[in-house]
């Protein structure tokens, strides 16, 4: 289906013009509130860097916060103890300020108001009197359908963050809050890790710290790395999200530059992107 209105950013758009098919949106995951960090941090291994990406924290069916890796991993920091997920409950850690959307909401407006907030996720009220969930993730399948010249030796290049062999978990996790990024290089590879990885290696190795009281210090070596999907030419951006589509956790590079779904994200506020086609 074409969308006739050529000359209109897309960022000007509602959710509504970009998802004909609301339907199309993911369901929410859900978790009670009063239920311990524990389970909502296993949840989180699973639905990080997916289409959902967030936990909902409900209280009587009603959502009133969200749970995500940095939730998890800044009040970590701050006490890296098995305490820490068995005497907190997910609405202690969650973030309270609901981000609610409508299919009204225009895409730029989400997208400036989750660079406020850090958080790229959304709720969105759907025709079963429930909601589901918008994320960074998601929004690939805009640009998918974008129709544009722009490529990516255009997006600003932005800092590339990495981390030694011989740092520690701590220094991984700090160095995450210290640069805004959920994912770090290893340096002279093309490995990466992400609060994903090591939230999986807490839950699976270290059975939530049961036996281990020194998570910090521990070399960040024991953690098994993804590979960041490189790529040799300078390609559209509907051509980026169509091999990010492909990727079950989406990160590319290109040169010196690297790319994940808030890139897209970013690019998507561009005034002069307006062409939009759905098949």
């Amino acid at each position: 289906m074409s969308n006739v209105q050529k000359n209109k950013p897309i960022s000007e758009r509602s959710l509504e013009e970009l998802f004909p098919d609301v339907g199309s949106f993911p369901l929410c995951v859900n978790i009670e509130k009063g239920t311990e960090v524990w389970v909502v941090a296993g949840m989180l291994v699973e639905y990080l860097e997916s289409f959902t990406d967030s936990v909902v924290v409900r209280e009587n069916y009603k959502p009133i916060g969200i749970v995500g890796g940095y939730d998890i991993l800044n009040n970590l920091r701050k006490n890296p103890t098995n305490d820490f997920f068995h005497q907190n409950k997910v609405e202690d850690i969650m973030m309270k300020d609901l981000p609610i959307v409508t299919i009204k909401t225009q895409l730029g407006t989400m997208i400036k108001d989750w660079k406020e907030s850090r958080r790229a996720f959304a709720v969105i009220p759907n025709a079963l009197s429930d909601f589901s969930c918008i994320s960074a993730k998601f929004l690939i399948k805009v640009g998918m359908f974008c129709k544009t010249d722009f490529s990516i030796s255009q997006i600003p290049k932005k800092k590339l963050v990495t981390y030694k062999i011989s740092d520690t978990i701590g220094d991984v996790i700090n160095s995450m809050f210290e640069n805004k990024a959920r994912r770090l290089i290893l340096e002279n590879t093309d490995q990466f890790v992400s609060d994903r990885i090591i939230l999986g290696y807490i839950s699976d190795k270290l059975h939530f710290l049961k036996d281990f009281d020194s998570l910090m210090d521990m070399p960040v070596n024991l953690l098994e790395l993804e590979q960041v999907r490189r790529i040799k030419e300078d390609i559209s951006l509907d051509q980026l999200c169509g091999i990010m589509s492909e990727i079950q956790y989406p990160y590319v590079i290109y040169k010196d530059k690297v790319f994940s779904p808030w890139d897209v994200c970013e690019t998507l506020l561009r005034p002069e992107i307006t062409e939009y086609e759905i098949p």
